[in-house]
């Protein structure tokens, strides 16, 4: 998987920027445990650390067209899934290859196709390619977003990175925050592009940046569509179950140990299935497939349903790992160990960011790192809500009639931190611009009837926005354990094909799914083919609550968390008995808590 960082610039001589470049990369040395490198060149720096997956003894980075007078440099993050027929297609075009990985695919496209080269791709990825003959930097990322790539202007030119964090390893950029940046972070909107740190921003999902003497500009090569659906049910499962196979059959794809995580529901459990069965295609009958779910010591005698849980998802994990022939594991975690400070501290370090989830942020954090005591890669079930149409505001007549982001019907401000309101920060106008912008980008077929105009609405927010922030805390919390995590259901083709589907096909059974639940019939056991939708799993220990509450005491002793956080709103959080807090407000002081970690590891200045 990988972390990427660098810069170039026309002004100045990075060769004699050593020390900088080297720091950049060290911010990263999470992301890639097993290797590292840099290259500098008169105009650009570029840094790696490497998580090897395929071709463990080949694929060092930065990879160089050729060994002593580059005309191009490569620092890559990801996986393409069709490097195969690729390298198959640019031999027969005159290429020579001298290792076996995705990398110098990559590479090589590059220099067959230049800035197209990302349309010719399959897969996860974010790179950097210095083009020595051309003077310019060119940044792209994959189509939905999965791989991270920030950037950063310096003097000249642009830094960029995996994460935030390597950023501010650059002597001309500093973790700096104003008011636009609050809004974005609590406005719980998930715009790419802008992000909570002033200056730095994301390269677009399916964007390419470029840098030349010019100056920057940027493009999209892919943007979510609708064409034309003429394929009737059985066609549409059967097309489906197709576009679902093959991908799950390159996220197999691996020279070191892969597991599946399956939680018990429907997305997970028919992944699981698909890529256990193609294991012992491969491998033989006997071969199976390692699984993962998490629990909690208390879940199975405390738990309680909430706006997000209608039930415990292990006994349904075993049941399926049953089913499947995996060989599963449950990974039990003491509510306590959630409460942990360095635990905390490392998951708000990893997201670069004050807004995550804070026990479900730990946990999966904790999750992932016992995940890779045994496996370097795992196979994720995320994005299948937002490919299908499983979540409840698909579903809700008060969600098709509102004005605003439907997942803020669900949360409401309950999941966000109330804010100072001296800081007259004026989310609720911003939240209705961001929303008037977000729906004008929306594509729509001529002639489309009022009800599918705003299901296709909801589908496109929920792909567009609210998948992003789910991929950030997935990458975030797997990359700081070393751990890569593929999601085959944000394969561009499936969603693209997803998408231009008809919402009545999307629930032709009378509930949410019904595509994904026609190709699992025979792939999972029925109790989870008809199992209602259940979020990732929470404590709820009294004694998570009453530690909880003390952490968000503690952090509001501090003067800056005082001066962002409305103690007000709070205190009724604070008061209540741990054993009656509510979802939304726990989750407030989650935020309060992650707030003072996030102000105590990276020192921001706040410009408000």
């Amino acid at each position: 998987m990988c972390g990427i960082t660098g810069w170039a610039s026309f002004r100045g001589d990075a060769r004699v920027q050593v020390p900088v470049i080297e720091a950049m990369t060290a911010t990263l040395a999470a992301r890639g445990p097993d290797g590292h490198g840099v290259w500098l060149g008169e105009r650009a720096a570029i840094g790696h650390r490497r998580l090897a997956v395929l071709d463990p003894e080949g694929g060092g980075q930065p990879m160089a067209d050729r060994p002593d007078t580059p005309d191009l440099v490569l620092t890559y993050s990801g996986e393409v899934y069709n490097h195969h027929a690729l390298r198959t297609e640019l031999r027969a075009r005159g290429h020579h290859f001298r290792t076996r990985g995705d990398t110098e695919v990559v590479l090589r496209a590059y220099a067959e196709w230049g800035e197209a080269a990302p349309e010719h791709l399959d897969g996860m990825f974010a790179f950097a390619v210095w083009d020595e003959r051309a003077q310019k930097l060119v940044l792209v990322r994959d189509r939905l977003g999965v791989k991270p790539l920030f950037w950063a202007a310096v003097d000249g030119g642009v830094a960029f990175a995996s994460e935030p964090k390597a950023l501010f390893a650059h002597p001309a950029i500093r973790p700096r925050v104003d008011a636009d940046g609050l809004r974005e972070a609590y406005g719980l909107l998930f715009t790419t592009g802008p992000t909570v740190w002033s200056g730095v921003r994301e390269v677009e999902p399916g964007g390419v940046l470029v840098l030349d003497r010019d100056g920057v500009r940027e493009h999209r090569y892919w943007q979510l569509r609708v064409r034309e659906h003429t394929d009737d049910r059985a066609t549409t499962v059967e097309r489906i179950g197709e576009l679902v196979g093959a991908a799950a059959r390159g996220g197999l794809e691996a020279d070191v140990p892969l597991c599946s995580l399956l939680s018990g529901g429907l997305d997970s459990t028919v992944l699981t299935a698909l890529l256990a069965d193609e294991l012992r295609l491969r491998e033989g009958r006997d071969a199976r497939l390692r699984s993962y779910a998490v629990d909690y010591s208390d879940q199975a005698s405390r738990f309680r349903g909430d706006v997000l849980r209608t039930g415990h998802d292990a006994p349904y994990a075993r049941e399926a790992g049953a089913f499947l022939g995996t060989d599963h594991s449950t990974v039990v975690l003491d509510p306590r160990a959630l409460l942990d400070p360095e635990h905390r501290r490392a998951v708000v370090a990893a997201r670069d960011s004050p807004i995550g989830v804070g026990d479900m942020d730990t946990s999966l954090y904790l999750l992932f790192g016992a995940v890779r005591r045994h496996s370097t890669v795992a196979v994720s079930g995320e994005a299948a809500d937002e490919v299908f149409g499983g979540y409840p505001w698909f579903h809700s007549a008060r969600a098709q009639a509102a004005s605003t982001f439907p997942w803020l019907l669900v949360t409401g401000d309950e999941a966000a931190m109330p804010l100072n309101p001296e800081l007259d920060l004026r989310i609720g106008e911003f939240r209705d611009d961001t929303y008037r912008t977000a729906l004008a980008a929306v594509p729509h077929p001529d002639g489309e009837d009022p009800a599918e105009h705003r299901l296709r609405e909801l589908r496109h927010l929920s792909l567009t926005r609210w998948l992003r922030q789910l991929l950030h805390r997935v990458d975030r919390l797997s990359m700081a354990r070393g751990l890569e995590v593929r999601v085959p259901y944000c394969d561009h083709r499936l969603v693209e094909y997803a998408y231009s589907v008809p919402w009545p096909l999307h629930c032709f059974d009378g509930r949410e799914k019904s595509l994904l639940r026609a190709i699992g019939t025979d792939l999972a056991p029925r109790s989870v083919l008809y199992r209602p939708k259940n979020h990732y799993p929470a404590t709820h220990h009294p004694d998570y609550n009453r530690g909880l509450q003390q952490l968000a005491r503690d952090a509001l002793a501090t003067e800056q968390v005082r001066a962002l956080a409305d103690e007000t709103r709070l205190k009724p959080c604070l008061d209540t008995p741990p054993e009656a807090l509510e979802w939304g407000h726990r989750l407030r002081l989650e935020r309060v808590v992650d707030l003072a970690l996030w102000l105590d590891h990276h020192r921001p200045e706040l410009a408000l």
